[in-house]
């Protein structure tokens, strides 16, 4: 193995990254001038809560700001080495973390997506909410399945959510990710809740999926209007 695949492997270097990149996204919070819409989220999603935060993948760097002190919170992480270094971040930042995929493909298993499924379940079962990203991996702005099958089984409601600020670097990746920078306007955009029923077949799953992926197309659209206009 070369120096410089151990040293990506090496914890220490892994915890300083981690923490690095948790204390910038704490610094692009403190200096931003937030909003949210709708204005009463919070008291909306006390009456559901606990619920499951839905994201595109790239746009979601800011959402443990979200979480309120009164808040408890797990965020779905892949199992890949960088995911290491973003569970880092999001336990830095008060957030713990589920490893695993939330595809539902043929390497599902093998990519421990039915033990953080389980873990999902029992997270939302304990009260916590529930916060992973919504894309099909490396299709960006495809829904895929996992989520809704998990409202599904866990009866508590998606909420589409959206986060921008004006200030950004946006990188030529699959996901579009968008690096939030420091003193910039930003704004937080919720979409209605999405209900799933216990039963739902494949068709009632298909317009769920379809559903959440029109709210998070319309939620990053107004996200990007309110803090994009002069």
């Amino acid at each position: 193995m070369s120096w410089s695949r151990r040293l990506l492997r090496s914890r220490a270097l892994q915890v300083a990254i981690g923490v690095s990149a948790a204390e910038y996204l704490r610094l692009v919070w403190k200096t931003g001038r937030f909003v949210t819409e709708p204005a009463d989220i919070y008291e909306r999603v006390a009456r559901d809560y606990p619920v499951i935060l839905a994201m595109w993948h790239g746009q979601h760097y800011l959402a443990p700001f979200l979480k309120r002190p009164e808040h408890r919170a797990k965020v779905l992480v892949s199992k890949h080495r960088d995911g290491e270094v973003n569970a880092i971040a999001a336990r830095w930042l008060g957030v713990d973390a589920i490893r695993g995929s939330g595809h539902q493909g043929v390497d599902f298993i093998g990519k421990g997506g039915v033990s953080a499924f389980k873990e999902m379940l029992s997270t939302l079962q304990d009260g916590s909410i529930v916060a992973l990203t919504a894309d099909v991996p490396t299709v960006a702005r495809v829904a895929g399945l996992g989520i809704v099958k998990l409202a599904s089984a866990s009866g508590r409601p998606i909420y589409p959510v959206a986060l921008a600020t004006h200030r950004r670097i946006e990188l030529d990746t699959w996901d579009r990710t968008s690096i939030n920078l420091p003193f910039a306007r930003g704004a937080g955009v919720v979409a209605e809740p999405i209900w799933v029923a216990s039963d739902a077949d494949a068709n009632a799953l298909e317009l769920a999926r379809s559903t959440l992926q029109a709210a998070l197309d319309r939620a990053t659209t107004r996200a990007y209007e309110l803090v994009d206009r002069a």
